[in-house]
């Protein structure tokens, strides 16, 4: 197949793209580069296989593909919270413009949801029937309800013009071709322990969140991807739960950094539970994850060690 992935020089799409040239697929990254790599995307230049568009969705976009993954959104709270506007645009007009794609080219659609359409959730773990806790008037909310916006205009799309669509709303998730700058949790602590500086740990350390490796949420997104007959939204993401205060020593202790772990107030409408109910995943995918912290953690702080260094020299 030709796949668009939209958002495909980010940290999941690159990671995607990967995944899908091994499988034999043919590979159209669309991206603005507003948070997304080129570093993330020269491994492929040279794959004839592989194309990229530099493009933002908010205009809309002809080409001829057999499917689409919409990875195309600001991720960390960071990103998103510099451009507000934009990101809420691209949650809105950016997906009408790829629903509309897909529905001219008659091809399958993945939306890549979040779990922060569940905003600081009053039930844990987060099933897909709960309808979240979220303010809709926040610093979070271009991003929270931007994609709340974009999970309706799938399902709309797909009762009004029987787009076939796939909503997967993603849980954490960490590993190679992060960003240094990203601002999440695992990449902001292996820095911080890798260069001996204060590790930051914002309100009183005991929020949670369950934290998924690059590749299994991969396996997931393909394995929905090319399953017939479920729309979602489907939960993915790992369902072990750690505190945030937790995961900064563990981190600190594998990077046998000197680090010291300091308090920060908490930012505004943080959520302070993250996990996920995987039951649909497991049982309409066979999927749930299969690498564990310990392994994904060693991985990621290899990458960083190594990513920290080139930017060095």
């Amino acid at each position: 197949m030709r796949i668009l992935i939209a958002g495909g020089a980010g940290f999941i799409g690159s990671n995607l793209t990967d995944r899908l040239l091994n499988l034999g697929h043919e590979v159209l990254c669309v991206d603005n580069f507003l948070t997304g790599s080129k570093e993330n995307v020269s491994p492929f230049l040279g794959n004839p296989k592989y194309e990229l568009l530099r493009h933002d969705i908010t205009v809309p976009l002809r080409v001829e593909v057999d499917g689409i993954f919409n990875l195309a959104c600001p991720a960390s709270p960071i990103q998103y919270q510099k451009n507000p506007v934009q990101t809420l645009t691209t949650n809105v007009l950016g997906v009408i413009n790829i629903l509309e794609l897909a529905r001219k080219l008659g091809v399958r659609v993945l939306q890549a949801s979040t779990s922060e359409v569940y905003g600081d959730p009053k039930i844990s773990p987060q099933p897909e029937s709960y309808w979240g806790n979220v303010n809709p008037i926040g610093i979070r909310s271009c991003y929270d309800e931007g994609k709340r916006a974009a999970e309706t205009l799938f399902f709309d799309y797909h009762r009004q013009f029987h787009v076939d669509i796939r909503v997967a709303r993603i849980f954490n998730t960490y590993g190679p071709q992060m960003a240094l700058d990203d601002g999440r949790v695992v990449s902001n602590f292996i820095i911080q322990a890798l260069k001996e500086k204060e590790i930051t740990v914002y309100g009183d350390g005991t929020q949670t969140r369950s934290l998924c490796y690059v590749d299994d949420l991969v396996d997931g997104l393909i394995k929905f991807f090319f399953t017939d007959g479920i729309t979602g939204p489907l939960n993915l993401g790992n369902p072990e739960p750690i505190s945030m205060l937790e995961l900064a020593n563990e981190i600190k202790s594998k990077t046998k950094s000197n680090s010291k772990v300091v308090f920060k107030p908490l930012p505004k409408d943080d959520p302070l539970q993250r996990e996920p109910d995987i039951t649909l995943a497991k049982t309409l995918l066979d999927w749930d994850p299969k690498i564990s912290r310990q392994e994904g953690l060693e991985k990621s702080i290899d990458y960083f060690t190594k990513h920290i260094k080139s930017h060095m020299n």
